[in-house]
């Protein structure tokens, strides 16, 4: 699953537990730019420094995974949490990483290889 927003806050890594860590960040998500929607994602564990290089103002692309909690608690209620957990988020700037770009090269893709070219060849397919 996938949203597009601009940041509008990124918060410092918590340490939660000795063994657990989260940061959370919101962006406007404007679908429909009348009534922009705030959404609050969190990032956990390593996922913590995907913001590192990010800031505020910023578009971007999140993939996410929608998480569902039950809760009971002592009163015996029961109570549900919902979640969004970033696992990629992606600058939208037209640009790639630098490994794609290192992969890409558009004359590679326009070359046109003749019967000739594939006597040459040792590969058996």
């Amino acid at each position: 699953m996938e949203v597009q927003g601009k940041i509008l806050e990124i918060s410092d890594t918590q340490q939660i537990s000795d063994n657990f860590k989260k940061r959370e960040f919101v962006i406007e998500y404007a679908e429909n730019p009348q009534y922009p929607e705030f959404l609050k994602f969190e990032c956990i564990q390593d996922k913590c420094n995907l913001l590192d290089n990010l800031s505020v103002g910023q578009e971007v692309t999140v993939s996410l995974n929608l998480k569902g909690r039950k809760w009971t608690d002592p009163q015996g209620q029961v109570k549900y949490f919902n979640s969004l957990q970033a696992w990629r988020i992606d600058p939208v700037n037209g640009s790639q990483a630098p490994e794609a770009k290192k992969t890409e090269t558009p004359a590679a893709n326009n070359q046109i290889f003749s019967a000739e070219d594939e006597s040459d060849d040792d590969l058996p397919f």
